[in-house]
C-alpha cells in the first residue's frame, strides 16, 4: 500500500492513473463519496494490487456497543482477532447488569468469523459515568467480590465469551492495591476456566503521576496480575479540552516508553482511537465543546467547505480549520498517515497488538493499511 496526499488539481482518476490502479478500488477503500470530490492535503491509501494471503499477525481487539450497525460490524469483524463488548455493570454487591439492546447478535456474528468475544466489565452507574464509589464497595467487599467472579464465569459459559476486560476508571488511590488484588484473583479464576483477563490502564508516563485518572492504577502490580493489558492512549484532545489531536504520537510514545519499563512488551496492548473531534472556535475553557466525528466524516467536511487539510509533523496527526454559518471550527481527527505512525510504535516496541475505541464509525482504509502493515505472507 501507499499513503497518496491530494494536491491542488488532483482527481481520482489522475491518481489511479499515476499509481496505474483501478479507480473503482480507491473509491471503496477510501469511502470517497458521490461525487468523487477530494480535499487538499486529504491522505489517501492507495492499493498497489499485490496478492497476499492474510494471517493475522498482531492481537487486534475493537471495543463496540451492541447497537452497533450491523453492516459496520460485518465490514469490520474480518480485521479483529477480538470484540470487545461494551458494556456489562455491576451492583455493590457484586450482580451482573447486562447491556441494552442484547448483544447477542454482536456475538453471534464475531465468532461466525472467527473472533474471539470479550466482555468488557464497567463501573458504570445509572448516568453512564464510572463511578469510583461502586468500585471502591466491590474491591473492599469479599463477599461482593466473590460473587462478581462467579457471575462472571457464569457469563462467560452461558454466553461464550472468551475473556473479561477490565475497564475501571477514576479508582481512588487509596484502592489502589485492593483494586490490583481483584484484577489478579479475577485472572487466577478466570484462567483455571481457559478464559483471559485484561485490563485498561490510563496513560500514565510515571509511576508518581498526580490525578484521580492514574493513582489507582498500578502498571506493574496490574501487568503481573492480568494476561495483557491496553493503555488508553488517546484523549489528549477530547471534547472539553483545547483543539489538539486526539492521540498525538509524541505523547503516546511518552506513554509505551513508560510501560514498557513495569509490563512485558507481550502484555502490552497500545489504545487507538477511531474518530476525531469538531471544535467551534474561539475556544473557552470550561465552555466550548466540541462534537465527536468519524474520519471519514472529518474529511468530507473538508471537502464541502474547501478546507485544506495539514498535518502536524509533531503530534503525526491531520487538522483542519472551515467556517461554517459564519463561525469558525478547527478539527482533529486520524488518517492514514497517523494510524501508520501508531503501528510504527507496536513495531518497534514489539507490542503484543493494539486496541481500538471504538469500531462505531467504519474507516476501511485503517483496516486495510493493518492488513498491509502486519501481514505475513
Amino acid at each position: 500500500m501507499e499513503i497518496y496526499v491530494v494536491q491542488r488539481g488532483d482527481t481520482v482518476d489522475l491518481i489511479a492513473q499515476r499509481y496505474q490502479t483501478a479507480v473503482e478500488n480507491i473509491i471503496y477503500i477510501n469511502q470517497i463519496a458521490y461525487p468523487y470530490a477530494l480535499a487538499v492535503g486529504q491522505a489517501l491509501l492507495i492499493p498497489m494490487g499485490r496478492d497476499m494471503v492474510r494471517e493475522r499477525a498482531a492481537v487486534t481487539n475493537g471495543y463496540a456497543y451492541p447497537f452497533i450497525e450491523e453492516a459496520v460490524l460485518e465490514a469490520t469483524l474480518p480485521y479483529l482477532t477480538k470484540l470487545s463488548v461494551f458494556s456489562y455493570g455491576f451492583t455493590p454487591e457484586g450482580e451482573l447488569i447486562f447491556p441494552v439492546p442484547d448483544d447477542s447478535r454482536m456475538l453471534e456474528l464475531a465468532r461466525s468469523m472467527d473472533v474471539s468475544v470479550i466482555l468488557t466489565l464497567t463501573p458504570m452507574d445509572e448516568a453512564g459515568q464510572f463511578n469510583n464509589q461502586l468500585i471502591h464497595a466491590v474491591v473492599n467487599s469479599e463477599q461482593a467480590k466473590q460473587t462478581l467472579i462467579r457471575n462472571l464465569l457464569d457469563i462467560m459459559e452461558d454466553k461464550g465469551f472468551q475473556g473479561v476486560d477490565v475497564d475501571f476508571e477514576y479508582i481512588f488511590a487509596d484502592d489502589r492495591d485492593a483494586f490490583t488484588v481483584f484484577v489478579a484473583e479475577l485472572t487466577e479464576a478466570m484462567n483455571a476456566r481457559g478464559y483471559e483477563t485484561s485490563v485498561a490502564l490510563a496513560p500514565k508516563t510515571s509511576s508518581g503521576q498526580q490525578g484521580l485518572l492514574y493513582e489507582g492504577k498500578d502498571y506493574g502490580g496490574l501487568g503481573a496480575a492480568a494476561n495483557s493489558v491496553l493503555l488508553m492512549t488517546y484523549e489528549w484532545g477530547y471534547t472539553y479540552s483545547e483543539p489538539m489531536a486526539v492521540a498525538p504520537v509524541n505523547k503516546v510514545r511518552q506513554v509505551v516508553e513508560y510501560a514498557v519499563t513495569q509490563i512485558p512488551v507481550s502484555k502490552i496492548n497500545l489504545g487507538i482511537p477511531n474518530y476525531g473531534y469538531d471544535w467551534p472556535l474561539p475556544y473557552e475553557k470550561g465552555v466550548t465543546k466540541a462534537r465527536t466525528i468519524g474520519n471519514t466524516e472529518a474529511v468530507q467536511l473538508a471537502v464541502d467547505y474547501g478546507a485544506v487539510i495539514q498535518f502536524d509533523e509533531i503530534a503525526q496527526t491531520p487538522y483542519f480549520n472551515y467556517i461554517a454559518d459564519g463561525a469558525e471550527h478547527e478539527v482533529w481527527f486520524e488518517d492514514v498517515r497517523s494510524m501508520r505512525a501508531k503501528f510504527a510504535l507496536v513495531k518497534e516496541f514489539d507490542l503484543q497488538g493494539m486496541g481500538y475505541w471504538q469500531l462505531m464509525r467504519l474507516f476501511l482504509a485503517n483496516w486495510v493499511l493493518l492488513d498491509d502493515e502486519f501481514i505475513i505472507e
